[in-house]
């Protein structure tokens, strides 16, 4: 059995079928497995999260239905047990993430491969995956060496999707699936930055004095609110960054995918941004309204209200300095302050991608309906979801789900074969 890509989805594919006792065999095209995994995980590996199952699910968007299956037989707590199997030690942090104990990827990958080699699966790495040989019956890899080909009883692809490129995530393999009658939907940046619109004087992005003072700052404690063409409305609370153009960050992330469709019909989206979430609108309209003597504005807004430096900047930027002389409109912008955003941020700068093959190319066993005998997991299909440990647990689920699909599908085969 051959899997193609060594990130999470491929390396829970390959546990699943060597312990099944299959032969496998694993191709990378990068010189090393699990490269966007380790960087990913440089900050704190977030493996997922501890929310109630129900509200867990549906963080999966329309994909849901589709994910559902594999995400409950792979859930949570079995991923942390999972984690406990290689030694790793789980923990549950303050906002309900789950991360081990040591908050780093490179313990929990290395004891992976161990266990992962202990059972004979064969790792070949700097092996990039081409397509298919003329026949279209054996794999096709470019290596330092040459090109090989390989063919196999039953495949695996866990290609991943398009962002992080030099990672060697970079979608190449869609027209090769497209040619074999798979139906693949544009590769597009999922849990994304992005761009201020142009204001009324036609400027994108800030000002050079908010850009040069404070791109790259964290905008804290605030919610964001988002309603879309539905007439959805959203509201979150947490942290994002300010940055050269616009916005990223954790809670922009949570609203990227509403966003990118927005802007995608609308040209534009607007976010609400609610500098004081801890205040109500009528206490920060008695501090705007409160007669302040001789002490200037910004004076008055640190002591009554603490809104200083980018959060003061921010409202100068977006409501200007009339308007914020007028203490309504300074209290309304402080609790609804509008930004208007017209672009997400390059694909290759996102943490994650959407669109990619579509789960209607797919029978129930996770196997291609246009190629029997071939199998897809992890970001490589078409579904998103929010940072917060549900990607990772999304791969994870959806390689384990594949893997016995495979099994399930040879062992039926050998079955009609008998």
């Amino acid at each position: 059995m051959a899997v193609v890509g060594a990130g999470p989805a491929g390396l829970m594919a390959a546990e699943v079928l060597a312990d099944a006792g299959a032969g496998v065999e694993i191709f990378e095209s990068m010189a090393s497995p699990a490269r966007k995994f380790l960087l990913a995980g440089r900050g704190g590996l977030n493996l997922t999260h501890s929310e109630d199952f129900e509200a867990f699910l549906g963080r999966y968007g329309a994909r849901r239905p589709d994910l559902e299956p594999a995400l409950r037989r792979f859930a949570p707590q079995a991923l942390r047990e999972w984690a406990q199997g290689l030694s790793i030690e789980t923990f549950v942090g303050s906002s309900g993430r789950v991360f081990p104990r040591e908050m780093k990827a490179s313990p929990l990958l290395r004891a992976w491969l161990r266990r992962l080699a202990a059972a004979g699966v064969r790792l070949h790495t700097r092996h990039r995956w081409t397509g298919w040989d003329a026949a279209g019956t054996a794999l096709r890899f470019a290596t330092p060496g040459g090109t090989v080909e390989r063919r196999f009883d039953a495949i695996v692809l866990a290609l991943g999707g398009a962002s992080w490129p030099r990672l060697g995530s970079d979608g190449a393999w869609v027209p090769w699936l497209e040619a074999r009658g798979a139906e693949v939907a544009p590769l597009a940046p999922a849990n994304c930055g992005f761009d201020r619109a142009a204001g009324a004087d036609g400027r994108r992005g800030w000002s050079e004095y908010l850009r040069r003072r404070f791109a790259g700052q964290p905008v804290k404690p605030v919610a964001v609110e988002f309603t879309d063409r539905a007439g959805q409305r959203e509201k979150r609370q947490g942290e994002f960054v300010l940055t050269e153009t616009g916005v990223e960050g954790s809670l922009i992330y949570a609203f990227s995918a509403r966003l990118r469709e927005s802007i995608a019909s609308e040209g534009r989206a607007t976010i609400r941004l609610d500098l004081l979430p801890d205040r109500s609108p009528a206490q920060v309209l008695a501090e705007t309204t409160r007669p302040r003597g001789p002490r200037s504005l910004a004076t008055h807004l640190k002591s009554r209200l603490g809104i200083q430096g980018l959060k003061f900047a921010l409202l100068h930027e977006l409501l200007g300095n009339e308007r914020m002389h007028d203490g309504r409109e300074l209290a309304a912008a402080l609790k609804s302050l509008a930004l208007e955003l017209d672009a997400p941020r390059p694909l290759a700068e996102a943490i994650s991608s959407a669109g990619g093959l579509r789960f209607e190319a797919l029978d129930e066993r996770f196997m291609l309906r246009a190629l029997p005998g071939v199998f897809c997991a992890g970001e490589m299909l078409d579904w998103e979801a929010p940072t917060g440990g549900y990607l990772l647990n999304g791969c994870l689920a959806q390689g384990r789900a594949a893997a016995a699909g495979l099994l399930e599908w040879w062992a039926f085969r050998a079955a009609a074969a008998a």
